[in-house]
């Protein structure tokens, strides 16, 4: 495949970022396609870890091109903090001039929104669904307009009178024009060189027969149309979203590889049927880290669910599957995975639309032998124990997809390839 999509099977934290690092290898682009700098994606390159979270996973490669694309929100600041991370790295890096950008009163009405509500979404306070909010309104400020002086400044004029408006709303005082342009208008300038059309750049790549990985942010179950609603992001990282929020025709779409983890897991509120809350959640916490990039909060644990996965696949597309933290399950005597669920005495194997229903299922489980062994340093499935190598099958006759890659630790070699993609 030419092009390919790497999407999150589940809440988030798949391991995308780790995925999209070592796929990014033998690709000429990788293009971060949605959502901002809530998402968080750690790679560990010989040793040392780099969380990023608005730049795409290729970046520590000087050979990739990386695209910030028009479906993205972008806090200036914020990317800029990453991208002085990386002083004395080489790299390659365009933003869409479409792309819409995140400002102080996005950050400050994110909170404040948040904060009013009795049911709590479990945002991470990013400005990032406000800003997608004046997106649909057609009141946000552009990338291409936010690097042009004079464009800028009338529009930050115009839109902070509304958006003072709205802060007085919940009781917070009025921000001023001059210091946000004044601090914001330093960021402009450094980010403009970077500032393009990167749809042309994206189709004259594929037209050239190179190889582009496309990158979201999130899971399949926080997209806003078909996650857990409305306990979702404000963007859909499904691969179906991929072409609008690329500039590039949904036909030039390969193939999506869906990333998984051994288990499940999920940050913030809503319903996850599988969930623990015993030793074996804690033993499989710490094992795996499981801890929010961006936020630090502890994740919530479940066994394994593939009815996430199959819903994943039927909204949005699998061609392949990749197994992440495989090796936090050793030295667990049994393993669940939950195949089904059961609502109202009936037996489903898809998620209800109401997430009313989906917080009352409960999960139809078969248990598998677990493994003892140390995997961490396999590099083969056939080196895997029987027993590991008879979850990856269960998963892939449970949800007829087939899993082309599993990864044992955190590292880039410890991401080993069943089927070669590219």
């Amino acid at each position: 495949m030419q092009t390919v999509v790497v999407v999150g099977t589940q809440w988030g934290d798949e391991g995308k970022g780790k995925i999209t690092d070592f796929l990014a290898q033998r690709s000429d682009i990788v293009v971060r396609y949605q959502g901002g700098n809530n998402a968080g994606h750690t790679i560990v390159l010989d040793g040392k870890k780099y969380a990023l979270h608005s730049i795409p996973s290729g970046i520590l490669n000087p050979n990739i091109q990386n695209i910030l694309a028009n479906g993205m929100v972008i806090n200036p600041k914020a990317l800029l903090i990453e991208l002085d991370k990386l002083e004395g790295m080489d790299y390659k890096i365009a933003i869409s001039d479409r792309a819409h950008v995140i400002m102080p009163y996005h950050l400050m009405l994110d909170e404040a929104k948040e904060a009013s509500l009795t049911h709590k979404i479990g945002t991470t306070h990013k400005g990032i669904g406000p800003a997608y909010t004046d997106k649909a309104e057609r009141t946000g400020l552009r990338m291409g307009e936010f690097v042009n002086e004079e464009l800028f400044k009338s529009r930050l004029s115009e839109i902070l009178v509304q958006k003072n408006q709205q802060l007085a709303i919940y009781g917070k005082k009025p921000l001023a024009f001059d210091d946000i342009f004044v601090e914001y208008k330093v960021y402009a300038d450094r980010l403009r060189p970077f500032v393009t059309n990167t749809s042309i750049l994206i189709n004259e790549t594929i037209s050239k027969g190179k190889k582009v990985l496309f990158e979201g942010a999130q899971g399949t179950l926080l997209c806003l149309d078909h996650g857990t609603y409305p306990f979702v992001t404000s963007s859909s990282p499904t691969a179906a979203s991929v072409p609008i929020n690329t500039g590039v025709a949904p036909w030039l779409i390969n193939g999506a590889i869906g990333v998984t983890k051994a288990y499940t897991t999920r940050v913030g509120e809503g319903p996850m049927p599988t969930e623990l809350n015993d030793d074996i959640a804690s033993y499989i916490r710490e094992k795996g880290h499981e801890y929010g990039t961006t936020t630090g909060r502890a994740r919530r644990v479940g066994w394994l669910d593939l009815v996430l996965i199959k819903h994943a696949k039927t909204s949005g597309g699998l061609s392949g599957l990749a197994v992440t933290l495989l090796d936090v399950l050793s030295n667990i005597d049994t393993l669940k995975v939950c195949v089904a669920y059961e609502l109202d005495g009936k037996v489903i194997d898809y998620i209800p639309s109401l997430v009313n229903d989906f917080g009352r299922v409960n999960p139809v489980y078969v248990e598998l032998k677990g493994f003892k062994e140390d995997i961490t340093g396999v590099k083969s499935f056939k080196e895997l124990p029987l027993a590991a190598q008879q979850y990856i099958k269960f998963i892939e006759d449970q949800t007829g997809i087939k899993v082309v890659i599993f990864s044992v630790g955190p590292d880039r070699n410890q991401t080993i390839i069943i089927d070669d993609i590219f």
